[in-house]
């Protein structure tokens, strides 16, 4: 069985008030774009966003976890990779706007770039890791994970109360402020540093693409 992918609708700094609890959605599998796999590629008529992100990759069944179960939690975690959480923020929009479901804006093929995997043991703690996004060499995203409005064993109990995490399961943790857009031809970097330290298996950089197929996003 292929891989859930979940992600959080919050991230690590908001203008706004925090949510009282963690909003999550799931991507397809399909949309996971391994290192060298090719690049991202922009739909038609998409206004497309990046997000970076730290994720977990799950090592076991979880099910009901309590958010107050720190060791649970951790045990859960295989180990960690980065990736880059792309949207088509005017479809996402547009169906927000109009209470229509938006699984459309984060499911296109190649909208998660991935590293390769992160050994568990290369971030001792993931609250205190720092993850980073350029594009075309320009800094866009740089901060800690330790600004995550919610913390990893919360992150995992609300998940699992909800959908039972399988072995496999990728779990997105959230992004920093300076979420932006991307054009064909620019490139993107993203990263993350443990104790200032670029973890090498945690880089990702991939080009954008127009995309050729005769799919276009047009308002409905």
């Amino acid at each position: 069985m292929p891989a859930k992918l979940y992600a959080l609708g919050a991230i690590m700094q908001l203008n706004s008030a925090k949510p009282k609890q963690p909003f999550f959605f799931i991507k397809p599998p399909s949309s996971i774009l391994t290192p060298g796999a090719g690049p991202v590629v922009r739909p038609r008529g998409v206004d497309l966003h990046y997000e970076v992100e730290l994720a977990l990759i799950i090592g076991k069944q979880v099910k009901d976890l309590e958010p107050t179960d720190e060791k649970g939690a951790m045990d859960a975690i295989e180990s960690y990779a980065m990736s880059i959480d792309m949207t088509a923020r005017n479809v996402q929009n547009e169906a927000k706007k109009k209470g229509l479901p938006w699984s459309i804006a984060k499911g296109f093929d190649t909208f998660l770039p991935v590293s390769n995997v992160i050994p568990k043991s290369a971030i001792p703690d993931p609250h205190n890791a720092e993850v980073y996004l350029t594009v075309n060499g320009k800094s866009k995203q740089l901060d800690s994970t330790e600004l995550m409005l919610f913390r990893i064993p919360r992150i995992l109990s609300d998940i699992s109360k909800v959908m039972t995490l399988e072995k496999g399961d990728i779990v997105l943790t959230g992004t920093p402020k300076g979420v932006g857009s991307v054009v064909p031809g620019d490139v993107m970097k993203a990263g993350i540093k443990v104790a200032g330290k670029e973890i090498e298996e945690g880089t990702i950089e991939v080009e954008v693409q127009e995309s050729t197929s005769t799919y276009q996003f047009k308002e409905t």
